[in-house]
């Protein structure tokens, strides 16, 4: 049975903390929000307002704290003051917690601010008093519990390969494939391109919609034949490549064709505009002997 702390018990952490209540693990959750602990304590959860380690033995302290979009940019003020919070109870402890980063983050954030930040409230350092980690989070905020309980995967990062064992061996039990890591930013980027992939997928077919309705066709049996047909759809190594633009005959003929198209009918495209920029951008910088059996040619 593990020690664990739950630093921000939203849909996430509540998710997260339950998950690991349910394989008897022992859970504390921490939140600033007074009607959220009311709520856990309803429950019968053990929640505080304040993470308090002293006594306590060897812990994963996970942080689950808020990081929406500002901008074009992450608001990571909830974040660093719950980090900052964490580290001066590092400061009250000799035990050799793992301060694991779960929340979604830009890549670079666990050794550029929660790094700095622990060290600095603490007066320790990391990878000696105390470790850090990424384990980015894949929940679903309608069916967040389940999709802890059953993962389909699971990605851990840390500098210490004690720590990535030690991470790997806690979250076995809920299964899915497990993929490693050392480099936490590496981690970080994961959960950003998982989301930011999911977006443009829908973008894409809702921008197909928008053609498909002015040529007064039914987008959805053409949708679902193509999730069949198309190679990107059920390959998941095809064009993963990074540095190397799409070529051959058809990719190119046929993203700037319907272009044509959809321009014809009065139809903006600006996804498949930017596909083919980027691609432009890509053929300028690649060398000339790119081998198109690897970028896609049809």
């Amino acid at each position: 049975m593990a020690r664990i702390f739950i630093v921000g018990s939203g849909v996430v952490g509540s998710a997260t903390g339950k998950g690991f209540l349910r394989a008897e693990h022992e859970v504390t959750f921490v939140d600033v929000a007074r009607p959220r602990l009311d709520h856990l304590r309803s429950q019968g959860l053990d929640a505080h307002e304040v993470l308090d380690l002293r006594g306590e033995p060897d812990a994963f302290i996970f942080l689950t704290l808020p990081t929406p979009s500002m901008g074009h940019g992450y608001d990571l003020s909830a974040f660093k003051d719950g980090t900052a919070a964490v580290g001066r109870a590092l400061a009250d402890t000799t035990a050799a917690h793992v301060v694991v980063v779960r929340s979604t983050v830009p890549p670079g954030t666990a050794e550029n601010v929660v790094k700095p930040l622990l060290e600095k409230e603490s007066g320790r350092t990391a990878g000696e008093d105390f470790t850090l980690a990424s384990n980015p989070e894949f929940l679903r905020a309608a069916s967040a519990v389940e999709d802890f309980r059953h993962p389909w995967m699971t990605v851990i990062a840390s500098r210490s390969a004690r720590t990535r064992e030690r991470l790997a061996d806690l979250l076995a039990p809920f299964g899915g494939e497990t993929r490693l890591f050392t480099d936490p930013a590496e981690a970080e980027f994961v959960k950003c391109a998982h989301n930011i992939y999911n977006a443009t997928k829908i973008s894409f077919w809702n921008e197909m919609w928008l053609v498909s309705r002015s040529l007064g066709l039914d987008l959805d049996p053409i949708a679902q034949t193509v999730a069949r047909s198309a190679e990107a759809s059920y390959n998941p190594d095809y064009g993963i490549r990074g540095g190397s633009p799409y070529g051959g005959v058809c990719l190119p003929k046929d993203t700037r064709g319907f272009l044509g198209l959809a321009e014809a009918i009065g139809v903006d495209m600006p996804l498949l505009e930017a596909v083919v920029k980027v691609n432009d951008l890509l053929a300028e910088e690649s060398a000339p002997d790119v081998d198109e059996l690897t970028v896609g040619a049809a």
